[in-house]
């Protein structure tokens, strides 16, 4: 029996004829020296208006190879070459896609999920195309990693749910929440960014845990007045299981990540890639005071922000404070 081989021309030839003779679909598979279950698709996929004709069927079959390549770009060798050579120089899947739709009218010639597919498929982990990337993870997280966590967070309302008004950026008094992991995963650092001004805070956790996690929300944003204080955006870790009780301590809503969605809360994702500049990945946080963390985040609120006027988020996070506007508010 003909394993991994296509079905040609000439086979097409002979079952159209064996077909037209009223042989079986057993016989017919016999005869060529293939399975019956391949027969039978061929006649399936290659039929039209349920007669099978080998020239149609091979003119389908041919087109339908044409339109595969079409699907998959990465098939076509100057995408191809173009990817392979912007993930050398650095470029993020992302970007790529971004360029490639850019430079061709604004159309999409190939997505960035694509992308990571092929780098994470065998071919791609032969050439170790990982190593590319940003972060070099050997290994792709699966989208359903953290679902037991959303299962069991009380109460959890979707970021789909948040209203249009803290979407914006526009409103003073929104945060995201997230934990920057040390060492072994014991120890993290809980950190709070306000959406608008980019302001941002943290305390170190001796134990990634829902109880520790909420004291920590707690300590950072009841050093706050109450218009600096509306909502909080999390994700679906273990350490946000208590939020519940940040809403009966400050009266504020509370809004959920999709699992695995880290780009939308993508302004403390940020921040703390700018954090890991200054304590880098499987750091022992048990070496780090929170002195220490609290001179970290001094440098980091004093940047200047393109997306603040060049104004620092410390700058804007006091202007917010003072804004007679923001007071008559709440």
């Amino acid at each position: 029996m003909k394993k991994n081989k296509k079905i040609s021309a000439s086979e097409r030839d002979q079952i159209a004829v064996l077909l037209a003779s009223g042989i079986s679909l057993r016989n017919i598979a016999k005869k060529l020296g293939r399975s019956v279950s391949s027969i039978s698709d061929e006649i399936n996929r290659n039929s039209v208006k349920g007669e099978y004709k080998s020239i149609a069927a091979n003119s389908l079959s041919l087109n339908r190879n044409r339109q595969s390549r079409k699907t998959n770009p990465l098939k076509n060798s100057k995408i191809y070459s173009y990817v392979f050579e912007k993930l050398r120089g650095g470029w993020s899947p992302e970007q790529i896609a971004g360029r490639l739709k850019k430079i061709n009218n604004n159309k999409t010639v190939i997505c960035h999920e694509t992308i990571y597919r092929y780098i994470y498929s065998s071919d791609g982990k032969k050439r170790n195309l990982h190593e590319y990337l940003v972060r070099h993870h050997r290994k792709r997280r699966p989208w359903y990693g953290r679902y037991l966590y959303r299962k069991g967070i009380a109460q959890r309302v979707s970021i789909r749910l948040r209203p249009e008004e803290i979407n914006s950026k526009k409103i003073f008094g929104h945060w995201e929440a997230d934990v920057v992991e040390g060492k072994g995963h014991e120890k993290g650092i809980q950190t709070l960014l306000e959406r608008k001004t980019r302001y941002y805070q943290a305390k170190i956790l001796l134990n990634i845990d829902s109880e520790y996690g909420v004291k920590a929300q707690k300590d950072i944003l009841q050093s706050f007045p109450k218009k600096a204080r509306k909502s909080v955006t999390f994700d679906n870790g273990k350490e946000n299981y208590n939020h519940l009780k940040l809403q009966r301590w400050f009266n504020l809503k509370t809004y959920f990540c999709d699992p695995n969605c880290a780009w939308q809360k993508g302004s403390n994702e940020y921040h703390n890639g700018i954090l890991r500049r200054y304590i880098p990945q499987k750091t022992d946080l048990s070496e780090l005071t929170q002195f220490e963390l609290d001179e970290i985040l001094k440098e980091i609120n004093n940047m200047p922000k393109k997306c603040l006027g060049y104004q620092t988020p410390r700058e804007a996070f006091k202007k917010e404070l003072k804004c007679k506007k923001c007071s008559d508010s709440t």
